[in-house]
C-alpha cells in the first residue's frame, strides 16, 4: 500500500519534500495558507488545499490523523509551527517531522512530542563546510552531535590495501559499511576486500575518529 503524507507549508523546504514524495509515487496532501503556493502544487501533489493548520477544525476536516506521516515545514512563523505540531499530537498523528528555525524552537518541539526535528539550513551548512574543507569528503550526514556517516574518496595511500591490512576499526574506531566502485556498491565488505584508488568509502563513526582517519590515511 502507498503511504500517505501531508506536507504543511510549501516554501522551499516543504515544496521540495512534496515534489520528491510525489515523484516517488506517494500520496501527498499539500497544505498552505497561501493560495498561490497551493495552486503551484495543484498538479504536483495528490491533493492541494488552502488551510490554516493552527485551526484544529481545519485539520480534523482534512482527516489528518489518518495520514502515515505529517511534515510541518512552516517557514518563519514559529508560533504557527508549534501550535500546528501540538494540534497534530493531540489529534493522534503518529509520525510528525518538523522543520526547526533555531535551538529554542527545537526545544519546544521536543517537549510537545515531535518525532523528528530537522534544521535544513544548519545541516546543509555543515555539509557544505565539510566538503569545502576536505577534498576527499563527497558527502556528509549527521547522525547526532558527535556521529556521522561520511563518503570519502580513497586515494593512492590506501590503493591495494585490504580492510584487514588497514585495521581501520581497531585503529580509528570507525566502520566502513560500504564501498562504491563505479556503478557497483559493496555492502558490508569483507575484511579481505582490497580498496582501490577512487573507491568511495562510506564510513560511519564519531566525528573525531573520522577526521583522524581522513587526515592520516586519505588526507
Amino acid at each position: 500500500m502507498k503511504k500517505e503524507f501531508a506536507v504543511i507549508g510549501l516554501g522551499r523546504f516543504g515544496g521540495s519534500i512534496c515534489k520528491t514524495l510525489s515523484e516517488q509515487g506517494m500520496e501527498v496532501l499539500a497544505i498552505d495558507v497561501d493560495e498561490d503556493k497551493v495552486n503551484e502544487f495543484a498538479n504536483i501533489a495528490s491533493h492541494a488545499v488552502v488551510g490554516d493548520t493552527t485551526d484544529e477544525t481545519v485539520l480534523k476536516s482534512l482527516g489528518i490523523r489518518n495520514f502515515d506521516h505529517v511534515i510541518v515545514a512552516i517557514g518563519d512563523n514559529i508560533q504557527a509551527s508549534i501550535l500546528t505540531t501540538l494540534i497534530l499530537k493531540e489529534l493522534g498523528v503518529e509520525n510528525i517531522t518538523v522543520k526547526a528555525q533555531n535551538d529554542y524552537h527545537e526545544k519546544v518541539l521536543t517537549k510537545i512530542g515531535a518525532n523528528q526535528i530537522v534544521h535544513p539550513e544548519r545541516d546543509m551548512g555543515k555539509r557544505i563546510a565539510t566538503s569545502i574543507v576536505s577534498n576527499n569528503v563527497l558527502d556528509y550526514l549527521e547522525l547526532s552531535d558527535e556521529h556521522s556517516i561520511v563518503e570519502i574518496v580513497a586515494n593512492s595511500r590506501v590503493d591495494g590495501h585490504s580492510l584487514i591490512d588497514l585495521d581501520i576499526r581497531a585503529k580509528y574506531g570507525i566502520n566502513i559499511v560500504a564501498i562504491k566502485r563505479g556503478k557497483d556498491i559493496i555492502v558490508s565488505p569483507q575484511a579481505s576486500e582490497v580498496i582501490r584508488e577512487k573507491d568511495i568509502l562510506i564510513v560511519i563513526g564519531a566525528d573525531v575518529d573520522i577526521n583522524r582517519f581522513e587526515k592520516k590515511v586519505v588526507g
